[in-house]
């Protein structure tokens, strides 16, 4: 009994054991680290570190109002984010789930954006924004082209969310068109021996047995969007006035360009409760809808 015991431990160990290690190294005792020094002033290089208990927490909520106008805007951007990129996600992969020739080209091709890196990705689209749109404004007349992209507070809002959605949406369209390819075919059948509309097909049987496919892509779309950084960079690095700053953009300033990396630690753990809290709600909500086909 005892070798047995001893041999299961051992296959734990060997099988479980590494991927626990790297997770402890490259995870928890970041983690750690980050929740202490969220608790001192240490400014990141020097090896002075001093105590200063929750002052930095204090700070955050009653003294920086560039943190709260920077949570706002995060909190817009998800909203915006989650609603568009599942929509249209969702759609495209409503009608590539269809007998089309092309639909094969047409999934690789719009899945194609989330292969290309968050950064190269701005850049392009920050060319597209400022040379390319003046370019066609010059050679059509159309006011959209000739707006301040990237240079106004609710153009480059919008400018960030377009880029955003034409990155992510193809990701949750695989998600969904794996969702929708796994509907038992005699309930579509069946609905529609029974009268049923395309319409109604669609509201009443394949959006509710898609909902465990919608409790993940709303994670990954509220993850995405609340941590979003390198679009944010990469197109507006926040401007302009720090009307476009995303918390994480906010955080990475506090830290690496203030110096001030206990304060920034502080913000980022305030920063992780507030989406686990969210994320969590949201797939306890969206689970309590799931239905079994």
């Amino acid at each position: 009994m005892k070798s047995k015991k001893s041999s299961g431990l051992l296959q734990q160990l060997v099988f479980v054991g590494p991927s626990t290690i790297f997770f402890a190294i490259i995870i928890v005792i970041p983690f750690l680290l980050g929740l202490y020094y969220s608790f001192t002033n240490w400014n990141g290089v020097s090896g002075q570190v001093t105590w200063v208990g929750i002052d930095n927490f204090k700070q955050i909520l009653t003294k920086d109002p560039d943190f709260g106008k920077a949570f706002w805007f995060t909190v817009r951007f998800t909203v915006v984010g989650i609603i568009l990129t599942n929509l249209l996600g969702f759609f495209l992969a409503y009608f590539l789930t269809k007998p089309l020739k092309t639909r094969n080209v047409l999934r690789t091709i719009f899945f194609m954006p989330n292969v290309i890196g968050g950064l190269l990705l701005g850049f392009i689209w920050q060319f597209i924004f400022v040379k390319g749109f003046s370019a066609l404004g010059e050679a059509t007349g159309w006011h959209f082209f000739n707006l301040p992209w990237l240079g106004d507070a609710t153009t480059g809002f919008w400018g960030i969310i377009m880029v955003f959605v034409w990155q992510t949406a193809g990701y949750l369209m695989v998600i969904y068109i794996s969702s929708i390819n796994n509907i038992p075919k005699d309930i579509i059948e069946a609905a529609e021996i029974d009268g049923a509309s395309k319409m109604q097909i669609l509201k009443s049987v394949i959006v509710p047995l898609v909902m465990p496919a919608v409790t993940v892509c709303l994670f990954l779309a509220i993850s995405w969007s609340f941590k979003m950084f390198d679009l944010n960079l990469s197109l507006t690095k926040g401007g302009p006035f720090r009307s476009t700053e995303s918390v994480a953009l906010n955080i990475y300033n506090e830290a690496f360009q203030n110096n001030r990396y206990g304060l920034g630690t502080a913000k980022a753990i305030i920063f992780f409760v507030v989406v686990a809290i969210i994320t969590s709600l949201q797939v306890k909500l969206t689970k309590s809808k799931e239905v079994e086909s």
